[in-house]
């Protein structure tokens, strides 16, 4: 390894109260983070070229261990709960400092890079990581400045990554001994106790979140974006398994990103540069995209291998079901450069009903999309988790309630405000199931819910005949190309009607209930657009 020998304020880390380090390694190239990894014993190589490690004990997200600094910035601004936790400024300087302590001696890597593609929004972040391959991670999933850039970056923000460093909690405050902490006004990010890079990642999402929004009149956004070839934006929210990574990957549009974005005034622009999908099951011809990226640069974690070879084996999850592969965007043809669109065209919430109560499209109002973006609604299906053996709701405010700061009337309102007399659709499409609930209907067909946003997305639906949905007040289309009309109209497809109507019933007040928690902060349009649950 070489020691980094730039000389300068950029090369010192004092300023950070980290001192006495053993190694500064400065944006080493990711050959160079590969090889560091490999030497310490920390990863292998596969046969595609990637790297593949494990991220020990967490190899998911701890969103109990996510704590925010409560202080004068954050104190009346944050949507504080078991989303946000309070962390005192003196837990947070105390941890700090034991942190610092722990990597004196220690060699670090760090890494200069910035989130938002959008120049007005450009957010330098300095990474000290204490393993290569974390420092790798940040290569590839946020943007890389150039040479030039680098020579007088000035960061933003800082983040301080220490996988070994186990907190205490009765000295540390913590709950036990990870923990990611966001700390506003010193505009630090503090992780330990945890080798899951999901928590880097997620920590600067969190921070745009809070700062865009609250600061820049920016909405940020928990989803994919791509371009049309007539420069026409559209972007698609939606949960784990509701097919949001694998509809916006259409080989006719331009992918601006496939996680987290920005919508400005004008311009729709990615935060990251860089893609971090899940590899269960992963095949070429399910997703060729992600498939033919994972080669050398590409970081796999916590997957398996075919015995006595180097050949991943994607069925494999005896670590975890949450395998995961990192890569920057440029391991992908089919993309923009740089990583911005025109503000939206076409706006699409994606929703897997497990219970066929909703259309496999709609059309919404202003006041429903603002609703349904405060729900973001899906439902789990047994199997997926342990111990579901029923279709189970679950609502995600904005669809990533895990990493909003604010409270989700925010983020709800900047979105009536860029709707507001515009030409914008929004449309709730239902990836889920049709002709009846989990275990007697079946899964809404791909090549159907290709055909209906690609028929949103030419404008084929702008003048088609629309019927509305009793109890959810949902428009949907009568006809779409390459669509059979009978499965438009849900309680149509059911051949117990009774059951139908029950049973949306049953889907409108589990909507009702959940959006109760919102009631104080949300605006009296908002709330009329609630589904009418029926005596």
């Amino acid at each position: 390894m070489n020691e980094f020998g730039k000389k300068g304020k950029s090369a010192d880390l004092s300023q950070l109260g980290l001192k006495h380090l053993a190694n500064v390694f400065w944006n080493l190239s990711p050959a160079e983070l590969v090889e560091d990894t490999i030497l310490l014993g920390e990863g292998n190589l596969t046969d595609t070229g990637a790297i593949a490690i494990e991220t020990g004990e967490f190899t998911g997200r701890s969103p109990k261990d996510r704590f925010v600094v409560c202080d004068a910035k954050t104190e009346s601004s944050v949507w504080w709960g078991d989303i946000n936790i309070k962390f005192s400024e003196e837990q947070f300087e105390k941890l700090y400092n034991r942190v610092a302590a722990y990597l004196e001696g220690r060699n670090v890597y760090v890494r200069d890079a910035y989130a938002c593609a959008d120049e007005r929004y450009k957010t330098n972040i300095r990474v000290v990581n204490e393993l290569p391959w974390g420092n790798m991670f940040v290569y590839n999933m946020f943007l890389r400045p150039t040479e030039e850039e680098i020579e007088r970056f000035d960061p933003e923000w800082n983040i301080v990554c220490a996988p070994g460093f186990m907190a205490d909690p009765s000295i540390d405050g913590t709950r036990q001994h990870n923990f990611a902490v966001l700390n506003f006004t010193k505009k630090i990010i503090l992780i330990g106790g945890t080798g899951y890079t999901g928590e880097i990642k997620k920590g600067i999402f969190s921070v745009l979140n809070y700062v865009l929004p609250h600061e820049k009149n920016v909405l940020s956004m928990h989803c994919s974006a791509n371009i049309g070839k007539d420069g026409d934006t559209a972007v698609f929210f939606g949960l784990s398994g509701t097919g949001k990574t694998t509809l916006s990957s259409d080989p006719n549009r331009l992918l601006i990103g496939d996680d987290e974005h920005g919508w400005a005034n004008d311009t729709v622009f990615n935060f990251e540069g860089g893609c971090y999908a899940k590899t269960v099951d992963l095949s070429r011809e399910k997703e060729p995209q992600i498939y033919d990226a994972i080669k050398f640069g590409a970081i796999l974690e916590n997957i398996g291998f075919i015995d006595g070879t180097s050949t991943v084996d994607y069925t494999d999850v005896s670590i975890t079901e949450n395998t995961r592969v990192s890569y920057p965007l440029y391991h992908i043809d089919n993309i923009a450069d740089p990583s911005v669109g025109t503000s939206p065209k076409n706006i699409f919430f994606l929703t897997a009903d497990a219970f066929g109560v909703l259309p496999p499209i709609s059309r919404l109002t202003k006041e429903q999309a603002m609703y349904h973006f405060m729900s973001g609604y899906t439902a789990k299906v047994a199997g997926t988790e342990v111990g579901i053996t029923e279709p189970t709701t679950t609502f995600s405010a904005c669809f990533g309630k895990a990493f909003l700061p604010l409270h989700p009337a925010k983020y709800a309102e900047l979105l009536g405000e860029k709707l507001e007399g515009s030409d914008i659709n929004v449309w709730l499409v239902n990836t889920g199931w049709s002709g009846g609930s989990y275990g007697v209907g079946s899964r809404m067909k791909l090549s159907y819910t290709r055909a209906m946003i690609t028929a949103a997305l030419e404008g084929k639906l702008n003048n088609v005949k629309y019927e509305t949905l009793p109890v959810f007040d949902l428009q949907f289309p009568t006809s779409c190309e390459n669509v059979p009309a009978e499965i438009l109209n849900p309680r149509e497809t059911w051949t117990d009607k009774v059951a139908y109507d029950e049973t949306a019933n049953k889907l409108a007040a589990q909507f009702v209930k959940n959006f109760e928690q919102f009631i104080s902060e949300t605006s009296e349009d908002i709330l009329k657009a609630a589904p009418k649950v029926m005596a």
